[in-house]
């Protein structure tokens, strides 16, 4: 791709990221995924327990967690879960409990597709309203649990990867930044894997997977740029200290509110590339409509010699109607005047 081209794409985007109001949109998602990210959290590890048990889960998503957002947002976070956990004897508190955990955790991936929906230029058909809900009540759950298995993916080969570097420690003289360097792109693939299914499955709006998979490997980039840039921030600016009892809290919805611009505008640029480059979004048949002024970037026409020819002969025929019009209109003088 050549420079210009890399030029007007981001300027597109940039321009796209402005129209759309992604910072508004992050921060109602980061409102919303504040309230959903216990229940979601304790499905994922109750699907990734069921393998390597829910404590071993629990801590080294913690751990993770700490080396993100800091040891007051992760001990915060483990609270959470913790509080979560708590068992009832009540039967119907159970059941109202259990409800409330898929209903949480699902509210998250409904608000993101919401996001989507705007950025993608898609607008869901009117009608229907409960069949609607409940239609994206169920691809929200699928995706949290979906999300439950990319995490039993993601510790599986951190654990499997660990395990071989200590056996060949006494056979091979390997850096240790070689693990490190393949446990980062075991990662970075995990975390592609979920934007693009996100990409794909969520907005009310067809788009092919190779546009998808551009976009999402984008989007993983300034994730991971991103995510190292916002733990930095936030362990020198002593933000938890400064807010006191509520310091965690905020940490934590600093944290998402960031995370979230970064997701949504890796969408604004697989959009703009899709529009651009790629096959072209388009809305579901009955799910979705298209308004009126969605915005296409189309390259420019080529101007032919023919065509710039008879642009110049119409010119002419507008001129002389005009300079006939002008005089018909003048009035004629007498010879006696």
């Amino acid at each position: 791709m050549k420079r210009q081209a890399i030029w007007n794409l981001l300027k597109e985007t940039f321009a796209q990221w402005q129209e759309d109001k992604i910072p508004l949109l992050a921060a109602a998602l980061a409102y919303y995924t504040v309230f959903s990210l216990a229940p979601l959290l304790i499905i994922a590890i109750a699907i990734a327990g069921f393998v390597l048990g829910q404590d071993t889960v629990q801590t080294q998503l913690v751990e993770q967690l700490q080396d993100l957002i800091g040891r007051e947002g992760a001990q915060a976070i483990r609270t959470m879960i913790d509080n979560a956990y708590e068992p009832t004897s009540n039967l119907i508190a159970a059941i109202i409990g259990a409800i409330t955990l898929l209903f949480g955790a699902t509210t998250v991936f409904a608000q993101l597709k919401e996001a989507l929906n705007i950025i993608w230029k898609v607008t869901p058909q009117p009608g229907r309203p409960v069949r609607g809900f409940v239609k994206a009540r169920l691809l929200s759950f699928t995706l949290v649990l979906g999300l439950g298995f990319l995490l039993l993916v993601s510790l599986l080969a951190s654990a499997i990867l660990a395990g071989i570097s200590r056996w060949l420690e006494g056979l091979l003289t390997t850096p240790p930044w070689v693990w490190q360097l393949i446990d980062l792109g075991l990662s970075f693939s995990v975390i592609t894997l979920l934007f693009a299914l996100i990409y794909k499955l969520l907005p009310d709006a067809k788009i092919a997977w190779t546009d998808v998979g551009v976009g999402a490997a984008i989007t993983s980039v300034l994730f991971t740029i991103g995510k190292f840039l916002i733990g930095l921030y936030l362990g020198n600016s002593g933000i938890a200290s400064a807010y006191g009892a509520a310091g965690s809290f905020v940490v934590i919805l600093i944290w998402i509110f960031y995370s979230a611009q970064l997701l949504l505008t890796g969408a604004e640029f697989t959009q703009v590339w899709a529009n651009r480059y790629g096959s072209r979004i388009r809305p579901r048949r009955s799910l979705a409509i298209a308004p009126d002024n969605l915005h296409r970037v189309e390259a420019p026409p080529k101007r032919t010699p023919g065509s710039r020819r008879r642009k110049i002969l119409k010119n002419i025929r507008k001129r002389t109607q005009k300079n006939q019009k002008h005089h018909q209109d003048f009035p004629k003088k007498s010879p006696l005047d």
